[in-house]
């Protein structure tokens, strides 16, 4: 599942007051620096919370903290939503959406 969940990932990079989507470089560096995890790490965590398809991911900066949140569809039917601090992978929320 690994590869064919990556190929669905449809990447929506938002962040308050400009895209992510217009600016690459911007993530990337954020990527570099260190400041957010890369995108495999994200989906390792947010695996060990829900199984399925991501249906969307959105970065987004909330406070001075940048944040990946991610919808995904479970086996049922069931789409969650799961937030996760960019930086550490900690979990913020889970809930279904």
């Amino acid at each position: 599942m690994g590869r064919r969940l990556i190929s669905v990932v449809i990447i929506s990079l938002i962040v308050m007051g400009y895209s992510f989507a217009d600016d690459h470089d911007e993530a990337y560096e954020l990527l570099r620096s260190g400041e957010i995890l890369p995108f495999e790490k994200i989906l390792e965590i947010s695996r060990k919370q829900v199984q399925g398809m991501i249906l969307e991911v959105e970065l987004e900066r909330k406070n001075k903290v940048l944040i990946y949140e991610l919808e995904v569809l479970d086996k049922k039917g069931i789409v969650w939503e799961i937030k996760l601090n960019a930086t550490t992978g900690a979990i913020i929320k889970k809930e279904q959406d």
